[in-house]
């Protein structure tokens, strides 16, 4: 994988800017005060993919044809991924970030970028993920109110993280029109048996997966040579944590979706060339091809 260098943010974030007009600077007011700058700096990641110039049909003659309530080729495509933790939200997120020329946003990176780079949020942040809790709502509302307030996604968004709660999912659908939910699913074991295994560079920041994307060397980092180390989270009391919460706090959320004909259910056990496609057949998007897929230089190693 590429070299992340150190103080550099992960694909996808950038400096905070001003908050979306109208409706859009509803989200996350509550707690937005004080709170400025919790988006760190960098550019977007992925590079140029497809860009379509003709729009498609709309979600209303989706519905009415039976099919998920997702555009087909349009200019604008904005998708919100669902998974448990190791489901492999950031790389199938990654694929078609690049792929589609829409901008990842990760909920999950924010945070972990202020943790590496020691800032005020970040200790904030360690003490949570130390304990195996998820961090709050409400905080992470704010971050990506502030993400999507900078308006740099010409052609789309797709994000992973949020919404965590029904309130946030149904005002999530009133201000950014959402294309489409994509829910990876994947049985509690098999989050188990890859989360275990993940492993980080204390370093550069570089993800492995040790059923997966084993180094070359083991313990060491193949872009820099740091150590790789267990993420403080991923342990066997702090994951059955996280999936308990997963479940109480997403559920609803999924089934709201659901009730919305925005839902398309993918099974993540496989490999993630086939969940890509079956998401594109899913979305109706053109079909997978890996050469398309090349992490940007800033990119994290793909996991879930």
């Amino acid at each position: 994988m590429p070299d992340r260098p150190a103080g550099t943010a992960p694909a996808g974030l950038a400096r905070p800017g001003p908050g979306l007009p109208g409706a859009g600077q509803a989200l996350g007011v509550r707690v937005r005060a004080g709170l400025a700058g919790l988006v760190p700096p960098g550019r977007r990641g992925g590079s140029p993919g497809t860009r379509s110039t003709m729009r498609g049909r709309s979600r209303t003659e989706a519905g009415q044809a039976g099919e998920p309530a997702v555009c087909k080729g349009g200019v604008m495509r904005k998708y919100v991924i669902m998974g448990v933790q190791g489901s492999g939200k950031g790389t199938q997120a990654g694929i078609l970030a690049a792929d589609l020329d829409l901008v990842h946003i990760s909920v999950g990176d924010i945070f972990r970028w202020h943790v590496q780079q020691h800032t005020k949020l970040g200790a904030q942040v360690r003490r949570i993920m130390a304990a195996g809790e998820l961090v709050g709502d409400d905080l992470a509302e704010s971050v990506t109110a502030e993400r999507l307030g900078q308006h740099d996604w010409n052609y789309g968004f797709v994000i992973d993280g949020f919404p965590r709660n029904p309130g946030q999912a149904e005002f999530f659908l009133e201000s950014y029109d959402i294309d489409g939910v994509i829910h990876l699913d994947l049985p509690d074991s098999e989050v188990r048996r890859r989360v275990l295994s993940r492993r980080l560079c204390s370093n550069c920041g570089v993800d492995y997966n040790l059923i997966t994307t084993r180094p070359a060397q083991e313990g060491v980092c193949d872009v820099c040579g740091g150590t790789l180390v267990q993420r403080e989270d991923d342990t066997e009391e702090a994951l059955a944590v996280r999936l308990r919460e997963y479940h109480e706090k997403t559920d609803p959320v999924l089934e709201l979706f659901a009730r919305k004909e925005y839902v398309v259910t993918v099974d993540a056990r496989r490999s993630k060339e086939e969940v890509q496609q079956e998401i594109r057949e899913a979305l109706h998007l053109p079909p997978y091809k890996p050469a398309n897929y090349t992490p940007a230089p800033d990119a994290p190693a793909p996991a879930g």
